[in-house]
């Protein structure tokens, strides 16, 4: 198990939201913090600390006021920390070239990919046309209906017919160098983490998954290791002491494998 950090950008700003509640409409999000320092402050801290493989999120749809600015926030991290960072937020096969020269690691792709709800083959050939294979994170960030998990896309308000499984995972994984799955209905609550999940994805053992979403304590870190059979990287968001949560950051890195 790794730590992956995140740098979730809405409206120009580092914040911590509540997963689910991002809205085109005014640009809204129900906020769990909002950092005082920008996004290189950020890059520069996992640079330090040696951790690679964190996310930065652009939170703004392109084309909206304020994704400018996100993608200004952005190129700030990225000048300091490149290659250590992957990013994700509006990726197409026309546009991920470009942060990849801005020096992201690799583009993260969710809403592009699953277009009319479901996996678009053309969409995903052509991307790994563009970047290759190795610079590509499929994003399967997941809401729960009944009992199964499907994927969510346009900043996980829109279900697709997409339902999270070791089959769909091992079918798009020839695509991809990373799987990022955030489980979306717990994430930003710091509440605890969605078991039946994270038992679901410890049973897949192929290319590395970041698992995200609900981690509010040590105890939780302990489950997804646990219940991931320790195949699982961790991100925590609003739990974390940066972020304004009760989570010690150097504690947390302490209980990560080396």
């Amino acid at each position: 198990m790794q730590f992956r950090p995140c740098i979730d950008i809405h409206n120009g700003q580092v914040k911590q939201i509540v997963g689910g509640t991002l809205s085109d409409a005014g640009s809204r999000a129900e906020e769990n913090f909002v950092a005082e320092q920008d996004a290189a402050f950020y890059a520069r801290l996992y640079r330090e600390s040696g951790i690679r493989g964190g996310h930065i999120i652009l939170l703004n749809k392109a084309g909206t006021p304020y994704y400018d600015e996100d993608v200004a926030q952005a190129k700030l991290a990225l000048s300091e920390y490149p290659g250590g960072l992957q990013l994700g937020g509006g990726i197409t096969a026309d546009n991920a070239g470009y942060f990849l020269s801005l020096g992201a690691s690799h583009v993260i792709v969710t809403s592009y990919v699953f277009s009319e709800g479901r996996v678009d083959y053309d969409r995903l050939k052509a991307l790994v046309k563009a970047v290759g294979r190795e610079h590509l994170v499929l994003d399967l960030s997941c809401r729960r209906r009944e009992d199964r998990y499907y994927i969510v896309t346009d900043r996980w308000q829109r279900f697709t017919d997409e339902i999270i499984s070791k089959e769909t995972i091992e079918r798009l994984q020839d695509y991809a160098d990373e799987f990022l799955i955030h489980a979306v209905d717990v994430e930003g609550q710091a509440g605890g983490v969605e078991c039946d999940l994270v038992r679901m994805l410890g049973d897949y053992a192929g290319i590395p998954i970041t698992y995200a979403g609900g981690v509010g304590s040590y105890e939780d870190i302990g489950t997804i290791r646990a219940l991931g059979r320790g195949r699982l990287h961790v991100t925590i968001g609003s739990a974390l002491d940066l972020f304004g949560g009760q989570l010690d950051y150097n504690r947390v890195l302490a209980m990560m494998d080396a």
